[in-house]
């Protein structure tokens, strides 16, 4: 199956989800990758930006999350994309129970990069803001490597 849009599920929609578009959308960028990142929340904040400890944590690792806005997942949305990655496996059970026929494009973000999940950093410290960045960025990472097929020489 051709992948040509994914999206990004967490809970508000306003630290891993939005941190977790940007870095692949990035990521994909780089190798000229053909494929749109999203993101939404199982309970979003909508309309909210994202939250400013993880703004300022990505920005300080070149990462901007300006001009997020978070919005709510549907199953319409979740539809209109080929691949869903959530941060905790809390979220797929959410997700499929919304919509059962997305089950088998929905995975964790982290799936190549440890497959536990990775934790809220919402109102928690710098650090642990620090340690969530550098997970998503791993997770970020295992997806492209399984996605984009390097160029043949």
């Amino acid at each position: 199956m051709k992948i040509d849009s994914i999206l990004v599920v967490c809970v508000g929609n306003i630290c891993r989800s939005p941190l977790g578009e940007r870095m692949l959308q990035s990521e994909l960028d780089a190798l000229g990758a053909q494929i749109s990142v999203s993101s939404a929340g199982i309970h979003a904040l909508v309309d909210h930006p994202a939250d400013e400890d993880a703004s300022a944590v990505a920005a300080e690792h070149g990462v901007s999350l300006d001009g997020h806005k978070a919005r709510q997942f549907t199953e319409k949305l979740g539809r209109a994309h080929d691949l869903i990655l959530v941060m905790e496996a809390g979220h797929k059970a959410e997700v499929v129970k919304l919509a059962p026929a997305l089950s088998g494009k929905t995975f964790l973000f982290d799936q190549w990069s440890g497959n536990k999940g990775i934790a809220d950093p919402y109102r928690h410290s710098r650090e642990f803001h620090e340690a969530v960045f550098a997970q998503v960025r791993d997770g970020a990472k295992g997806w492209v490597g399984k996605l984009v097929r390097p160029a043949r020489k």
